[in-house]
């Protein structure tokens, strides 16, 4: 399993090398969801230019079905959007504002800024209890920033 450091730097090689952002998320999906054994379910929300303002689902990989547009008040995704910071809830099931699988019983969802306003966010989920410690959310929310470099230099 590769390292937090060897990931990022594969993912940083890829920001160089790609045409879009989505090509990108998708790449840090794919690797992510492969190389990463707990996380099962790995993608991409955007924020739509709509109002009311809403998530819209974005490149992703893993086991089950996901919601395809997520309200800013409904889940974590949209608690991380409000609020502009990465939420992190390993117990779901103690977690009201969670909207999702059964089987999922932790997630993780770190907002991708540009100029301090959210533009997107990655949502990891596992069917593992305790599955994000600090070094996993600082390793997601470094993808996050990488992410959100890249949209900003493409725009």
């Amino acid at each position: 399993m590769p390292t937090f450091k060897e990931l990022l730097t594969d993912f940083e090689k890829e920001a160089g090398s790609t045409s879009s952002a989505e090509s990108l998320m998708a790449h840090i999906a794919q690797r992510l969801h492969h190389d990463m054994a707990r996380y099962n379910w790995v993608g991409f929300y955007l924020m739509e230019d709509s109002v009311p303002k809403v998530l819209s689902l974005g490149p992703y990989v893993g086991s089950f079905t996901p919601l395809k547009r997520i309200p800013l008040d409904k889940g974590l995704c949209g608690a991380a959007a409000t609020s502009g910071k990465t939420v992190v809830v390993n117990n779901v099931s103690q977690d009201p504002r969670y909207v999702g699988g059964e089987m999922v019983k932790s997630n993780l969802v770190a907002p991708i800024l540009i100029n301090n306003a959210v533009v997107a966010e990655i949502d990891v989920e596992s069917y593992f209890a305790n599955a994000f410690p600090k070094a996993d959310q600082e390793f997601l929310e470094a993808c996050a920033a990488l992410v959100g470099r890249y949209m900003k230099g493409s725009t």
